[in-house]
């Protein structure tokens, strides 16, 4: 029988944050965020290709980032203390690590059987995620934006990613470095939006070169 905290039952630990966050008295906030998402990193629409991953993103950056204006709280930290307070410590363990996750722009590092060794592209420190699926056409060097979550003594890639091309790497890498270096009072973050608006506009304006889309001096269309 699994552990309660094995990543093989993390999904109904998940469910029940989701449906938490979902409840009718949240709707209003629900609709707030999404409009706070959207102009974040751009509005997709449901016959864009990227509409079920962007959706997902949307759903981790009010769960696990975005702090309610009534409670001073992300949703994630809500659930836990709820849970904290009502249910053994073992089990509200398993909802402290939704508070816990890391989210960021990765370089792929090393691909392995049940393992993705990623590097955050600001911090430079190295992540190994356990990911029994093979991912298709990921491949060492690839940048992607993802969410970890620790999860039974392992690291699990939530649902939602945003890969970039092949194209934008060094493009992406050298606004990494100039922020770092010219701008560090700007948060990472900032930039996996930018990059999310980026990639959004590959798929619309395929008519124009990745190079010109990446150009971080000009401004996102």
């Amino acid at each position: 029988m699994d552990s309660p905290l094995s990543p093989l039952s993390y999904q109904p630990y998940l469910d029940q944050l989701i449906a938490f966050g979902s409840v009718e008295s949240r709707k209003a906030d629900l609709l707030e965020a999404k409009a706070e998402y959207f102009r974040l990193t751009g509005e997709v629409f449901e016959d864009d290709k990227l509409f079920e991953l962007r959706m997902a993103s949307f759903l981790d950056y009010y769960l696990y980032d975005r702090v309610s204006p009534a409670t001073g709280k992300t949703p994630a930290v809500e659930f836990y203390e709820q849970r904290l307070a009502n249910t053994p410590p073992e089990e509200a363990n398993a909802f402290r690590s939704f508070t816990e996750t890391v989210h960021g722009i990765f370089e792929v590092r090393k691909l392995g059987k049940g393992l993705v060794r990623l590097r955050d592209l600001y911090t430079g420190k190295d992540f190994d995620v356990t990911e029994r699926r093979h991912i298709a056409g990921l491949e060492t060097g690839d940048i992607l934006e993802a969410r970890l979550i620790p999860f039974g003594g392992h690291l699990l890639f939530s649902s939602a990613f945003c890969y970039h091309p092949r194209a934008a790497v060094k493009s992406i890498k050298a606004e990494v470095k100039r922020r770092k270096k010219k701008e560090p009072e700007r948060t990472s973050n900032e930039l996996v939006w930018e990059c999310a608006r980026r990639a959004l506009n590959m798929e619309r304006y395929r008519q124009l070169a990745v190079e010109k889309i990446y150009d971080f001096e000009q401004k996102v269309l």
